[in-house]
């Protein structure tokens, strides 16, 4: 990664990388369990003189498959940002597809939407960023948005991530660590 201080922006997943994955989604406020590391990983860049915009990115299905209202995902949402905020952290925005697999919109990851309109609203240069994820289609929404340094966590999903990622030409763009926190000790 070049200096962080030309660092504009910070690409996160939200499910897998700071709070833990749920199969059945996450529905609830009650199915909503941080990793303390990613807390304090936020506090970090949070505390950077000229820190990058942090920008969530996620795919959210639930809603699109009836298991959550609009409503509900904002309420969740909310609470996780201010979680974030009372452990010293902070998100610029937050940006979630609603919609499932089977819709073929261009906001659900692996497809680069999100992270395209998050440059165009915050007038981002993809060159001077970073994408932190767990899974393939995190990676690849990096990738399909030009996006130099990507980096796999494993948590989450990112364990049973890595031997797919290890097999696609791309992997060695892909950088592997545990956490969320030890990507950003490594930055900052």
């Amino acid at each position: 990664m070049r200096n962080h201080s030309h660092l504009q922006a910070i690409f996160l997943d939200r499910d897998g990388v700071i709070i833990h994955n749920r199969a059945s989604y996450v529905c609830r406020w009650e199915d909503v369990r941080f990793y303390s590391s990613s807390l304090r990983a936020l506090q970090i860049i949070n505390r950077t003189p000229n820190r990058p915009k942090i920008f969530i990115i996620t795919n959210q299905s639930a809603i699109g498959r009836g298991l959550l209202t609009f409503a509900q995902y904002r309420e969740i949402d909310q609470k996780i940002q201010q979680e974030i905020l009372n452990n010293g952290g902070m998100i610029d925005q937050v940006f979630f597809c609603p919609h499932t697999p089977e819709q073929n919109c261009d906001c659900r990851k692996p497809k680069p939407g999100m992270i395209f309109e998050a440059a165009r609203q915050f007038g981002i240069d993809l060159k001077y960023s970073i994408l932190i994820g767990d899974a393939q289609s995190d990676i690849e929404a990096g990738l399909n948005a030009g996006i130099p340094d990507l980096y796999l966590v494993t948590t989450g999903r990112g364990k049973d991530q890595i031997a797919y990622i290890k097999q696609q030409p791309y992997s060695k763009k892909v950088r592997v660590l545990n956490n969320l926190f030890e990507i950003i000790k490594t930055l900052f």
